[in-house]
């Protein structure tokens, strides 16, 4: 009789221990459901403001460049600048060597007046690179005859956040900085873990930002 009890019991604590893992796996399956949900909208965050300038990151492709156009003139900016680390492959076919001379020569060429186009190169390096982008910006912004109280950044989904948090670290508190993040063309924001695109891109920019925002916001 001691034999069937203990045999009884040892049945309900296993019974009690899958019905734990059923609601722990139940957990995970709800939390990953509402992270694919909603990762793109917190990663690709829209918070523009009234600025005088209009900051494009000059890796994105030349769609984006040619939408950032419309919001150039739509902003009343008074000037664009153009970002942008070396071209790592062709610039020995290129008058250009880096993106942001690139971005801003693609800009004049698609009509916008080259008196209001800037192209400030990033300085070649490992990593920190929107960090670079960033001081490199505010470093000609103080050389510059320009009077400067807010900027907008204008970038590709969901690198916005990661972008935005590093300008704000950099320029503030004497210039406010507001994010514009254009929808990307290569996936469907609303299903991008249905392609390989939309895979790669959201869950690398996912794990940048929550390093840059937690271990090192220079990355």
């Amino acid at each position: 009789m001691p034999q069937k009890n203990i045999f009884l019991q040892w049945q309900e604590q296993l019974i009690l221990i899958i019905q734990v893992w059923i609601l722990i796996l139940g957990l995970i399956i709800f939390l990953i459901t509402i992270c694919c949900f909603n990762i793109y909208s917190f990663l690709a965050v829209n918070s523009p403001i009234k600025a005088d300038i209009l900051i494009v990151e000059g890796w994105m492709s030349d769609y984006a460049v040619k939408l950032a156009i419309a919001e150039f003139y739509q902003g009343a900016y008074q000037k664009l600048i153009t970002t942008g680390s070396p071209i790592g492959k062709g610039y020995y076919l290129s008058e250009y060597n880096n993106f942001a001379e690139l971005t801003a020569a693609t800009l004049i060429a698609l009509g916008v007046d080259p008196d209001r186009v800037v192209a400030i190169p990033t300085p070649q390096v490992v990593k920190y690179r929107t960090a670079a982008s960033a001081i490199a910006v505010k470093e000609w912004l103080a050389t510059s005859n320009l009077k400067v109280d807010s900027i907008n950044i204008y970038t590709l989904g969901p690198h916005a956040r990661r972008s935005w948090m590093i300008y704000r670290n950099i320029f503030s508190p004497d210039i406010q900085v507001g994010v514009i993040a254009l929808e990307p063309k290569g996936y469907n924001p609303n299903r991008w873990w249905q392609s390989s695109a939309g895979m790669r891109t959201v869950v690398g920019e996912a794990i940048a930002y929550f390093y840059t925002r937690f271990v090192n916001w220079k990355s």
